[in-house]
């Protein structure tokens, strides 16, 4: 009965005398003729004795079973596999043995402590400088010290390596092998006393035999004045008489017999250009149908004409540009002669009545579609990479241009004057593309960042630069107006979100293609489930949009194809350009 000690007593200090001792309690066994008659109720409660015995039955029950501390039955092992513990345990737990018999199919090597994948590694000290002072050795001489050795050895140096040049140097260091070098003979003018004011040398002092050519001698400057003065003869010509514009049509008949011109979308083409919707399924284009040939060398843009694309509008490194036909005849129908330098871009305003033109020659122009007039022209002083009219219907008046002076440039059309400069980029800026309901543009340049821009805000609201990221001199939005689709020099097509984060979507990457150190232009089937893209080598590039599997590639062009337009109103169709001078129709 030592369980019951101390339970029946409220001091806890109770001795081991004062202990309470229970006598077995039997209970009385009536006879058969004590028992109470069926019509008789028994009132008799049941004897003090059984339910003294019940409560303390039940406080014996109630007692925890109690661990000492410090014995092993507290410690919780952990399998030394587990990932993730769900207490927090002690410094002595977390660092016990491993419990357990050894397993017995381990080798001597298996069963040897590693602290490295390898091995172990004992922990061993040495300088920074000593170690590369023998790194350097190794790397100048071909010998160093042997690190197995502890320096215990004969005369405390084993070296290994290239041991015959060891001797000939002595077993000298890159620091200790202080032999004079042919360009350490030349003595130096010294003078280091301070109080000298004008003839203090210091460190600058020069070699005794040294010459300093300060100035050009008089044929050198007569030589250099004849080569500045036809750099500014040249650069007056360029920048203060620009080209008279021209332009020709090619075609008999401006209009047609209800007085419409070209600009009017035909009818009877078996599809309807104005239609706000896409096709409902693109395929891919098996075989070329038409080639444009115009221009004498390698084109550098096209663009559709807007909402019914049923002109192309081309630029070339021949100074030219020119519009073609691409229902019907597919004729081309104006060129038009106004740079002095190869074309860079070209660009239309919403309606197509007016586009820009952007050249070499450091002159924006703009220019009618149908007359063929230019109707200004518009200058910085430096190279217009890329011009865009803003999309907004009640901005029709203003264009922006990326320059090679890393500026953003905006000017009226009206006034022809630069009313805003988005100054924040570090290299020439490639492309600007309209997001966000044209309130926002994004612009990316050589110093291979992308800058978001609020509208009429010189201050880029958000920059993203990444040590991976490269120049993306093409940009595309898709056709829902979420992605954008970057041509990177990296040989890959990265795509950005376009909507608040403008954040790279890693998943999407479309690779395959080689495209470094070229401007080739990507676009997107009409459904979005097509990303088409030139390459260097003049093939055309199909993925699939949703995989990023590569579809279909061919050889579109003999030189680089630059530029890719799908057509918006057709399934299959697929324009190409390439520095061949051709441009080329696929369905």
């Amino acid at each position: 009965m030592d369980a019951l000690r101390g339970y029946g007593s409220s001091d806890d200090n109770n001795s081991e005398d004062e202990s309470i001792e229970v006598k077995p309690v039997v209970p009385e066994i009536k006879s058969e003729t004590d028992e109470p008659k069926s019509d008789e109720v028994s009132t008799e409660s049941p004897p003090k004795s059984i339910e003294f015995l019940s409560t303390l039955a039940l406080k014996i029950c109630a007692a925890p079973e109690v661990v000492g501390t410090g014995t092993e039955l507290c410690v919780q092992h952990i399998d030394s596999t587990t990932k993730e513990l769900t207490f927090n345990p002690k410094f002595h737990e977390l660092f016990a043995p491993e419990v357990g018999p050894e397993n017995p199919f381990k080798t001597e090597q298996q069963k040897a402590p590693k602290n490295t994948l390898s091995g172990y590694v004992e922990k061993a000290h040495i300088s920074e400088f000593q170690f590369e002072n023998q790194r350097r050795t190794f790397a100048s001489y071909g010998y160093a010290l042997d690190p197995t050795v502890d320096g215990s050895a004969e005369e405390g140096k084993v070296l290994i390596g290239a041991l015959e040049a060891a001797e000939e140097t002595g077993g000298k260091t890159v620091f200790e092998n202080t032999a004079i070098r042919p360009a350490d003979k030349r003595k130096r003018n010294r003078n280091d006393d301070p109080t000298d004011i004008t003839g203090f040398l210091g460190p600058w002092g020069g070699f005794v035999d040294e010459k300093r050519v300060i100035k050009p001698s008089d044929e050198e400057a007569a030589e250099l004045e004849e080569i500045l003065a036809k750099r500014n003869k040249r650069g007056k010509q360029t920048d203060d008489k620009p080209l008279e514009e021209k332009t020709v049509l090619h075609i008999k008949d401006s209009v047609d017999y209800q007085g419409r011109s070209f600009l009017h979308a035909p009818q009877d083409v078996g599809v309807n250009l104005r239609s706000d919707s896409p096709p409902e399924r693109c395929f891919l284009p098996k075989a070329q149908i038409h080639t444009w040939e115009g221009h004498t060398k390698g084109i550098s843009q096209i663009r559709w004409f807007p909402v019914t694309a049923h002109l192309l509008l081309s630029c070339s490194m021949d100074c030219r540009v020119k519009l073609w036909e691409v229902y019907k005849e597919r004729r081309c129908i104006r060129t038009y002669y106004g740079h002095r330098q190869a074309v860079r871009d070209v660009s239309f305003d919403n309606d197509g009545k007016k586009f820009l033109s952007a050249g070499y020659d450091r002159y924006v122009k703009l220019w009618d579609t149908e007359t063929g007039a230019c109707v200004s022209r518009f200058t910085s002083r430096k190279v217009p990479y890329c011009a865009k009219f803003n999309p907004d219907p009640d901005k029709q008046h203003l264009f922006v241009a990326g320059t090679s002076d890393k500026k953003i440039i905006c000017w009226d059309i009206r006034s022809g004057e630069i009313i805003q400069e988005y100054d924040r980029h570090l290299g020439a800026v490639n492309t600007i593309t309209f997001v966000d309901e044209n309130r926002r543009f994004v612009t990316t340049s050589d110093d291979k960042s992308l800058r978001v821009w609020e509208w009429d805000i010189p201050v880029d609201m958000k920059y993203i630069a990444d040590p991976t990221m490269h120049s993306m001199p093409a940009v595309t939005p898709s056709p829902n107006q979420k992605w954008l689709a970057c041509q990177s020099m990296d040989n890959k097509i990265v795509i950005f979100s376009a909507l608040n984060r403008f954040k790279m979507n890693r998943k999407k990457t479309f690779t395959g293609h080689m495209v470094a150190g070229y401007a080739c232009g990507i676009d997107f089937s009409p459904d979005m489930s097509y990303l088409v893209s030139g390459d260097a080598d003049g093939k055309c590039y199909v993925w699939d949009w949703k995989t990023t599997k590569l579809y279909k590639k061919w050889k579109a062009h003999d030189n680089v194809c630059i530029s890719t337009l799908w057509h918006p109103h057709e399934p299959s169709r697929l324009a190409t350009a390439g520095w061949d001078g051709k441009i080329k129709y696929w369905d």
